[in-house]
């Protein structure tokens, strides 16, 4: 039986040194941080070769993996894979190249493309089909970086109003399918798809992951809480993955910090583990 492996979203805990990041996850129990790129600069591409190594050897020192990175568009200001204007489109996708590079010499697994205001969709429907044509695009010109890179790049569905392109894991299923490379895929983050109203998270799982088409998870409450925090159940969830033998990374991925961030992680640290040991599972303690 695989193990599955737990992550804390980095921006969680704010603005406190990354090393000491990694080493309060360690304490709680994380096996690995996912890094989002604006938490140590503000263009991916200027990314240099000395924090890569800080990075790295940050995660190292406390035990714990960089499982892989998420939130890969919010910075620079002006990112748009949807965009008519090709110097916009281009340098969206150079900063995702930048991304997989990052991810690939961190060892990280998996990128997490989130980003809603970075692929919205215009009003018309003509001019909505051809924004929808590169994004899809913008994901298979990536596909051979992560091919090289040996990662898996996910395409997120998150819930309207906050997107009005890929709000549901099926939507998701059909650009990757689009793409047609075994590196694009999608994820499920728990929150969206409660909250936008898809299939149950246990149902998305059993449906996709199967077959490959999911690669990742991202476990929060609909109120945006950790998960534990909130009224969501989230053991139908965990029977799920181990129904199917997953192996992968769980990332904990609060946005409402109550009472501050590190409580959040704790929290979510403690309850996600033992829904991993109460149905049968095993929790991997290290990376």
């Amino acid at each position: 039986m695989k193990r599955m492996k737990l992550s804390l979203c980095n921006e969680v805990l704010g603005n406190m040194p990354f090393a000491e990041q990694c080493a309060l996850a360690a304490g709680l129990g994380y096996d690995g941080i996912e890094l989002a790129p604006f938490t140590v600069v503000d263009d991916p591409r200027r990314m240099t070769a000395a924090q890569i190594a800080m990075l790295r050897d940050a995660a190292q020192g406390a035990g714990v993996a960089i499982s892989g990175l998420h939130w890969l568009l919010l910075a620079p200001k002006g990112l748009s894979i949807t965009s008519e204007d090709r110097e916009v489109w281009r340098r969206s996708v150079d900063v995702m190249r930048a991304n997989i590079e990052i991810c690939a010499e961190l060892g990280g697994d998996v990128l997490v493309h989130g980003s809603p205001a970075q692929r919205r969709l215009p009003e018309g429907q003509a001019e909505a089909e051809a924004a929808r044509a590169r994004a899809v695009d913008a994901f298979a010109a990536i596909a051979p970086d992560a091919k090289a890179g040996n990662v898996i790049y996910c395409i997120e569905a998150l819930a309207a109003p906050m997107a009005n392109f890929v709000t549901t894991v099926a939507e998701a299923v059909a650009v990757v399918e689009a793409v047609g490379s075994t590196h694009v895929r999608t994820m499920v983050d728990c929150a969206a798809a409660r909250s936008g109203g898809d299939h149950p998270v246990e149902e998305l799982i059993d449906h996709w992951l199967p077959g490959g088409m999911m690669a990742h998870i991202q476990v929060n409450d609909r109120d945006r809480r950790a998960a534990g925090q909130g009224s969501d159940q989230f053991a139908p969830v965990i029977a799920a993955l181990k129904r199917h033998d997953y192996g992968g990374w769980i990332a904990a991925e609060p946005f409402r910090y109550e009472p501050d961030g590190p409580t959040c992680a704790a929290v979510a640290a403690g309850y996600l583990r033992g829904l991993i040991e109460g149905v049968g599972g095993s929790f991997d303690n290290g990376p």
